[in-house]
């Protein structure tokens, strides 16, 4: 080595260990070049990564890595040590080039973040490049033959990013931390997999054939010939007891040996489904190899390679959520943007697809179509009630929702199993006149095995208090003013009583509990609300079969029009029913009807105009992109409660302050509140800020064991949904 080397990185263990800057920017080059060599850009990659670090060799940054590290406390300089605009500086000097600013946003932002266009040239203009060598590497640039879409150029930067990112954080990791980066991988491939699902179909098959089995079967075996279409996009169209979460998996790993495909990717909308989800796939292949990437995830019982593979998705099964999923392929920050170019030559399932909220379905729908067309993507929609993703429909106020082409999205089940008929185990009856919340509560305290879904939380606290307490049966609440750790611990606690069948069970909840929780009960009401919502509470009645036929009434309460988008379904839904009042719910053309009407319906398929702040080759908004583009509107504050554990992780969180673990651990005791809520909180001296911007409720009376958040009435959100 060189005496004066040029140090990228160093650490000092029995001497000094040194990492120079052509090794370090050499190794994310070969890294970053794999990683885009999936779609195409291999040289691209290379050329980011040789250059990202180019502002490294200045007499700036060698004097301020090698004082704060103590290698010379006393090197000193007056030049700038701010490093990742220098070599987005030399990449505008590559010659016949129109896209220099995939290159140079990438390496200018692989720490901070990616610019906004404009402000990337207001900040170029500003560098210099003193003592700086402004050579180019011998890198000859080949574009794919891409025919371009307006909304791709933001893709393919945000993608070339993911692979600078993750390519950057590994070699630095393999230097500076090699008993980490040695624990990386190290998991089964995906014809390995596939002996796994083999294996365990074969049980399935030898078992007891009963018809739910048979037609399960049929769906399975249907589900297996068509993975061996062409990559691009399907749908699922299956009802509750088909069993879709195994036959999805069947098509996608079938798919994925079929077109060597690299992972699975499964994004689901809600946690409690995720854990749910993913307890049956480690089963069937094994805990090693399904990670789990969402907010309910206790990192307690995760080992640290699961860990490490959460960072960039590196792993055979991917089991995340929407929110992640979706914002990541519209952010900005390094560390959302790392797993990206994982999704690439993936199979991505869309499970509970009608869950996609409608105001960024267009932005939504455009994205796949580029990960799709660009990045060998495919994808599976899964639902018993398919939305429209393909064609064109008009909204209200003229807008315009342009979906994916028509015949682009290829239907795994023909019509002709007639499944919505064969699976049939619920009849739907809508009940009139309107209730109020006494009289409700009078009609269901009847049962002694009942779910009742209601649409707010206001709706879930007020009934749940109107019930009348019948001996030997046990009453239970879900809503979001429970935190995600208690609710999940009651979802348990319903599901063991129900299985052991000693006592009755009463359930009031929002709809965190209808879309793919695994209960089952014998009568079920739901509030009037969108024809796929409540065709997903009725999927908990009669779940298993064990009636000849199950029963679900819909409701209405005197005074329970909702806003936004449910306000907009439930009138629908009222309107379709005044018209056909004997309307077959689960009747695929029913189905369709209703998401016609929907979407007929709407305002805004671009609520926060994402295609006009990225369509924009030349000028794209990344930054602002990224702070708008969010599928929940928590407008309201995070609050920690005191249940469980969150008392001990609080007093962690004065005495460190936050870290990755710790937030996320925090998150698993949070509950939105909204902004009035909150200000009425603490002015009855009930908040506490332990660290700043994270809110705490230290008094456990606060916290009731059956609903909650306690809240007094009068700054309940009428209509705040869950």
């Amino acid at each position: 080595m060189c005496e004066n080397p040029t140090i990228s990185h160093l650490y000092f263990d029995s001497g000094w260990h040194i990492q120079t800057n052509a090794e370090h920017c050499n190794g994310v080059a070969e890294f970053a070049a794999e990683f885009a060599s999936e779609f195409g850009m291999e040289t691209w990659g290379r050329m980011i990564g040789i250059l990202h670090d180019r502002g490294k060799e200045g007499e700036g940054f060698q004097a301020h890595i090698k004082r704060m590290s103590g290698y010379d406390p006393d090197a000193s300089s007056n030049l700038p040590s701010h490093h990742s605009l220098v070599g987005a500086k030399v990449a505008h000097f590559i010659p016949s080039v129109d896209q220099l600013y995939w290159l140079s946003n990438c390496i200018a932002g692989h720490h901070r973040g990616l610019y906004n266009n404009d402000e990337l040239e207001r900040a170029l203009e500003k560098e210099t490049l003193e003592e700086i060598s402004g050579s180019l590497p011998d890198i000859k640039l080949h574009l794919p033959e891409f025919k371009l879409q307006p909304e791709d150029s933001s893709h393919l930067t945000r993608m070339l990013f993911s692979c600078l990112v993750d390519a950057d954080w590994l070699d630095t990791e393999r230097f500076m931390s090699p008993a980490h980066y040695e624990k990386r991988g190290q998991f089964a491939s995906i014809p390995q997999l596939k002996l796994h699902l083999d294996s365990y179909l074969n049980g399935l098959h030898t078992a007891v054939q009963s018809d739910l089995n048979k037609i399960r079967t049929q769906i399975q075996n249907r589900c297996m010939e068509e993975a061996a279409q062409a990559p691009g996009f399907y749908s699922l169209t299956v009802p509750t007891g088909g069993g879709k979460t195994i036959a999805s998996i069947v098509w996608a790993l079938n798919h994925a040996v079929k077109y060597n495909k690299k992972r699975i990717i499964i994004a689901i909308p809600f946690t409690s489904i995720i854990v749910q989800t993913a307890e049956v796939l480690k089963r069937i292949f094994g805990e090693d190899n399904v990670i789990e990437h969402h907010s309910a995830l206790n990192e307690k019982v995760t080992d640290e390679r699961s860990r490490l593979a959460c960072e960039n998705w590196d792993a055979p099964i991917v089991v995340t959520t929407n929110v992640q999923f979706f914002e990541s392929l519209f952010a900005n920050s390094p560390t959302a943007c790392r797993k990206l170019h994982s999704i690439c030559n993936s199979v991505v399932i869309l499970d509970e697809v009608q869950t996609l909220p409608l105001t960024f379905l267009q932005p939504i729908v455009e994205g796949m179509q580029t990960y799709s067309r660009l990045f060998k993507t495919s994808f599976l929609f899964t639902t018993a009630t398919q939305p429209l993703l393909s064609g064109i429909h008009n909204g209200s106020s003229g807008s315009v929702f342009r979906g994916i082409a028509d015949g682009g999205v290829r239907e795994i089940m023909p019509l002709g199993f007639d499944l919505h008929n064969r699976l049939r185990r619920v009849d739907i009856e809508f009940l009139k006149p309107t209730f109020s919340y006494e009289g409700l509560g009078e009609k269901i305290s009847s049962f002694r095995k009942m779910l009742c879904v209601v649409n707010t939380r206001k709706h879930a606290i007020e009934l749940f208090n109107s019930l009348t307490p019948l001996d030997e049966v046990e009453d239970f609440h879900l809503s979001r003013y429970m935190c995600g750790v208690h609710i999940l611990s009651v979802i348990d606690k319903i599901k063991a009583l129900l299985k052991e069948n000693k006592k009755g069970v009463r359930v009031i909840a929002t709809q965190l509990i209808e879309a793919g929780v695994d209960i089952d009960f014998p009568v079920v009401f739901r509030q009037i609300s969108g024809l796929d919502s409540i065709l997903q509470a009725a999927g908990r009645c009669n779940r298993e079969g064990k009636e000849k036929i199950g029963k679900t009434y819909v409701f209405s309460f005197d005074k329970d029009r909702g806003l936004g988008m449910m306000g907009f379904a439930t009138d629908v839904m009222k309107d379709i029913i005044s018209l056909n009042p004997d309307m077959d719910c689960f009747d695929p053309a029913s189905i369709s009807l209703y998401y016609k009407k929907l979407y007929s319906r709407t305002p805004y398929f671009d609520k926060e105009r994402i295609g006009m702040l990225q369509n924009n080759p030349l000028n794209c908004q990344f930054e602002e992109i990224a702070s708008k583009f969010h599928l929940i509107d928590e407008t309201g504050i995070n609050i920690i409660v005191n249940f469980g554990e969150s008392e001990k992780l609080v007093k962690n969180l004065r005495k460190y302050g936050p870290s990755r673990k710790l937030s996320r651990e925090l998150g698993r005791y949070s509950i939105n509140v909204p902004l009035h809520l909150f200000k009425s909180l603490e002015s009855g001296g009930l908040i506490d800020e332990p660290y700043k911007g994270f809110f705490f409720i230290p008094f456990k009376e606060q916290y009731d064991l059956k609903t909650g958040l306690r809240v007094d009435n009068s700054f309940l959100e009428q209509n705040f949904i869950i």
